[in-house]
Order: C-alpha cells, then sequence, then structure tokens
C-alpha cells in the first residue's frame, strides 16, 4: 500500500499495532479458524497495549485519538494475515462504545469503559433481528418499562458477534409500539446490559459460517430477561438516532479491514506470481495474471481514498458542527462498499493466481477470500448501500 498522505499519527499506528500482530503468524489463525478457538491471546495483547481505547476519550483511559486511527488499526490487524477473525475480535469494542462514551453516564462510563479497554470485558453489538434484517426502524425486540423502573425484554437478535465471550451487549430495542409513535426513527432506546448466563431469560446459540470461524456468532435469545433502569443510554425512545453515531464509525472501520484483506492477498499473490515457474517463465510476466492483479491494486489505492476520506470526516465532525450528518454517511456508506468491492477482486483474483494451491489452506488466500465476503454483506448490503446513495446524493425517489 502507498503510504503518502498519511499523518504521523496513523503511521505510528500501523507501526506498533503491526508489531502486537507479528506475534500473531499466519499458522495461528489457520488453526484458531481450522478449530473455531477463539483468539482470547490476540484480544488479551491488543488490550495489555492499550489499543481497545484507541478512540476512546482520554479521561476514560483510552487513547484520544480518532475513527482514522482506528482505521488504520483495523486495517493493519487484517493486513496481518490475521483476516476477520483478527479484527472482530476487538471491532465491536471499538464502535460499539462510541455511542456509550458520548451519552453514558457517568455511572456507566466508569463502570464499563476501563473494563473493556484494559481487556477484562468484551462486548458486542444487539441490533440486528432475524424477521426485520435492514428494516432496523421495525425491530421486535421490546424491552418493557416496570413498575420500579427497571426493563423487561424480551425478542430475538441474530448474528451477534462475540456474544459467547462478551460481558456487555450494547442493544436496541423497542420501548413504545411503533403505532404510538409520531415517526418511525422514535420508539427504540439503547442500552448498556449485562449478559449474565446465570440468569433466567438468556439463551444463545452458536451460528456455524463460512468465514471467520475463530469469532462466534449467535442468535440471542430474551424471555423476560431483567435489566436495571441504569442501564438505559441517553434518553428513552431516542436509540436510533444514538446509534447513528456508531453505524458510521463501523463502515469505516470495516472498509479498513476490507482493505487489509485485499492488500494482503494482492502481496501473497504478487509474491506467488514472480516465484511460481511454468513453461520456464514465472507466471507473473504472463499480462493474463499481471494485469488482474494491477488492476486489484488500484481499486484497492482508490477505496483507500475514499476510506480515510470517510474516516477524517468522521473525526472533523466531532468538533466542526457544520459537517452533516448524512455527509458523513455518504462517504462512510460509500468507502465500506468500494473497499468491499475492491477486497473481493484482490482476493478472488489471489485465489485464481495460485491456481489449484489457492484451494490449499497453508497458502491462507483461501481463508481471505472467505473473509472478504463479511464486508459486502455487513452490516449493510450492496444494495441498501446504492439505495441510500441513489436517494440522499441523486435525489431519486425512495425505492424501499
Amino acid at each position: 500500500m502507498e503510504m503518502t498522505g498519511f499523518t504521523e499519527n496513523q503511521l505510528t499506528v500501523r507501526e506498533a499495532v503491526g508489531a502486537v500482530c507479528s506475534r500473531f503468524p499466519n499458522t495461528y489463525w489457520q488453526e484458531r479458524d481450522q478449530t473455531e478457538q477463539d483468539p482470547k491471546d490476540f484480544h488479551a495483547a491488543m488490550a495489555k497495549d492499550g489499543w481497545l481505547g484507541i478512540a476512546l476519550p482520554v479521561r476514560l483511559g483510552g487513547s484520544g485519538l480518532g475513527i482514522s486511527e482506528a482505521t488504520m488499526m483495523m486495517q493493519t490487524i487484517t493486513e496481518s494475515g490475521a483476516g476477520m477473525a483478527g479484527a472482530q475480535a476487538i471491532h465491536a469494542n471499538v464502535y460499539a462504545t462510541q455511542p456509550l462514551a458520548k451519552l453514558g453516564t457517568q455511572e456507566q462510563l466508569e463502570s464499563t469503559i476501563p473494563n473493556i479497554i484494559s481487556g477484562r470485558w468484551r462486548t458486542c453489538f444487539g441490533v440486528t433481528e432475524p424477521n426485520t434484517g435492514l428494516d432496523t426502524l421495525r425491530l421486535r425486540t421490546v424491552a418493557k418499562k416496570q413498575d420500579d423502573g427497571s426493563y423487561s425484554v424480551t425478542g430475538q437478535k441474530i448474528w451477534i458477534t462475540c456474544a459467547q465471550v462478551a460481558r456487555k451487549m450494547i442493544l436496541l430495542a423497542r420501548t413504545t409500539p411503533l403505532e404510538e409513535v409520531k415517526k418511525p426513527s422514535e420508539g427504540l432506546s439503547l442500552f448498556c446490559i449485562d449478559l449474565d448466563r446465570d440468569v433466567p431469560g438468556l439463551d444463545m446459540r452458536k451460528i456455524k459460517k463460512m468465514g471467520g470461524r475463530a469469532i462466534d456468532a449467535n442468535e440471542v435469545f430474551f424471555d423476560n430477561y431483567k435489566i436495571p433502569a441504569n442501564t438505559l443510554v441517553g434518553n428513552e425512545n431516542q436509540g436510533f438516532k444514538i446509534i447513528i453515531h456508531g453505524m458510521n464509525a463501523e463502515r469505516c472501520l470495516l472498509a479498513g479491514e476490507a482493505l487489509g484483506l485485499g492488500y494482503a492477498a494482492l502481496k501473497r499473490a504478487s509474491e506467488y506470481a514472480r516465484d511460481r515457474v511454468v513453461f520456464q517463465r514465472p507466471i507473473g510476466m504472463n499480462q493474463g495474471i499481471a494485469h488482474p492483479l494491477a488492476d486489484a491494486y488500484m481499486k484497492l489505492e482508490a477505496a483507500k481514498l475514499a476510506t480515510y476520506h470517510a474516516a477524517r470526516l468522521y473525526d472533523e465532525s466531532q468538533e466542526d458542527k457544520s459537517i452533516r450528518q448524512d455527509t458523513i454517511g455518504v462517504a462512510a456508506n460509500s468507502a465500506k462498499y468500494l473497499a468491499g468491492e475492491a477486497a473481493f477482486t484482490a482476493c478472488e483474483r489471489a485465489v485464481m493466481t495460485h491456481g489449484g494451491m489457492g484451494y490449499a489452506m497453508e497458502y491462507d488466500v483461501e481463508r481471505w477470500l472467505r473473509d472478504c465476503l463479511v464486508p459486502r454483506i455487513a452490516p449493510v448490503s450492496r444494495e441498501m448501500i446504492m439505495n441510500y446513495i441513489s436517494e440522499k446524493v441523486l435525489q431519486l425517489p425512495r425505492s424501499y
């Protein structure tokens, strides 16, 4: 990757995080992928050096850096060979804590944030549901307020990463029925809850999946699961507006993760193309190999510019209120789309460059190809991003 134009902070993050990642070679990630074991020692190593608090305030024990630096961190992790398993082990700790750090009570901040930064607690993000998908405003999980001010949660969440190992969940649930609100964006509330497996009303089931197998993905079931009143983050019924803050950050981080996958695959493919000799010549001498890889590089570089532009806008908007949220949304969604597509191109061509050996686990490119489908699917599909751009930028009629 061309490094011109990055800030000193970003370059420092890349070097330092790269040093941590170097202690976890590709064989480590191959084994975790095959055995579906959580990379808890990688998570602990990142926490020990303070990286889980990269974008959290210094007063809470964080580094006080921005999403620009956090995006570079996530790219460095996936690019090291860790792939999405390495990224997913920690990225919820970065983006899911953004709304909490901004709007949490002093009690919530003091009791939760330091434990997440230290690595003592892990967290997950509970938004997606099986029967609503991307139609977030119609979420069916209900948090019903009790006479004593506490809430009783009933419903189901799906594709919840790290729920098996998480102590906390940032949960979005309905507190006012949809038919009783003036706007569809109202009636949802955000909570920072304990995942206490010993308390009735909570059940988790792992989902077997194609890639990132070292990290658990889950269905989470709530059945009158009791949570205290002090778990509410921000104002009741304003949860959707709150999580938008975290969603744009997540798109930037995921774009960085996609870039890392793409650059790792392209590097491996280029090395193989230089070394592999067939018909008395390196296969990289053939334009049928060279041109697709060159094209993949240019796509990654273009997506890189979009990604770090979006991250910079996000960071600058924290001080410059003239930067509109929809401007950040357009940039962040565009970056996520472009990086996901560029990563897929690079990973697919890396496998094809290796020929039959691209199908072998030892060369890693098959693992990265499986991983790179995640940035194309989650947390929002390519098609919904195009819907968003069509409506917000091109002012075309809304299609959904």
